[in-house]
């Protein structure tokens, strides 16, 4: 198993047997703030006008009965609905994570934490955030994921295991910043 891999797993947020993301409190960093805040206007703005353009010309097209062109754009429609209903509900349960919050002496949400993987030798640095703004290809990592659990309240110098389904990774906390 790589590297690569192994961390895919390790920093997935999606935790089975936890509740939904809309259905809890969703802590978010100004910019995870700003990005959802984005996501959700071009969704209200400009998509669910394309969807309901599409809908509108295959109507236009007649029989909707058979009309694949209808489906597609109905299917879209109810898609676009439940995203902006889950993005609405994340917000509104949302908390900022607030910079003064983000002291050093301990792992924090908001911290970038540089960590070695004992195994190989190998530094690696992420910053911690809320599930709903984690990102691994970002180097952001959710509070929730197995990693991040682990190193949450840690100190520089500390050693943390990770159990996961591959056996037990271990890492080494060098710096934690604000």
């Amino acid at each position: 198993m790589t590297v690569a891999s192994i961390s895919a797993f390790v920093f997935n947020s999606k935790i089975k047997g936890r509740k939904n993301m809309a259905d809890k409190r969703v802590m978010l960093t100004e910019e995870g703030m700003k990005k959802l805040e984005e996501k959700l206007e071009n969704l209200k703005s400009v998509r669910r006008i394309e969807v309901a353009e599409r809908i509108k010309q295959a109507i236009d097209f007649g029989d909707i009965s058979e009309n694949s062109e209808y489906e597609d754009a109905k299917n879209e429609q109810a898609f676009i609905e439940g995203e902006i209903l889950t993005l609405e509900k994340m917000l509104r349960n949302s908390d900022l994570i607030q910079e003064n919050d983000k002291s050093v002496d301990k792992v924090r949400l908001g911290n970038t934490v540089v960590i070695r993987d004992l195994e190989f030798n190998e530094d690696l640095e992420y910053t911690l955030v809320g599930s709903a703004e984690a990102d691994p290809t970002e180097f952001k990592i959710s509070n929730e994921s197995p990693v991040g659990e682990a190193i949450m309240g840690q100190k520089v110098g500390s050693t943390i295991e990770v159990h996961v389904p591959a056996g037990v990774l271990k890492y080494q906390i060098l710096e934690i910043r604000a």
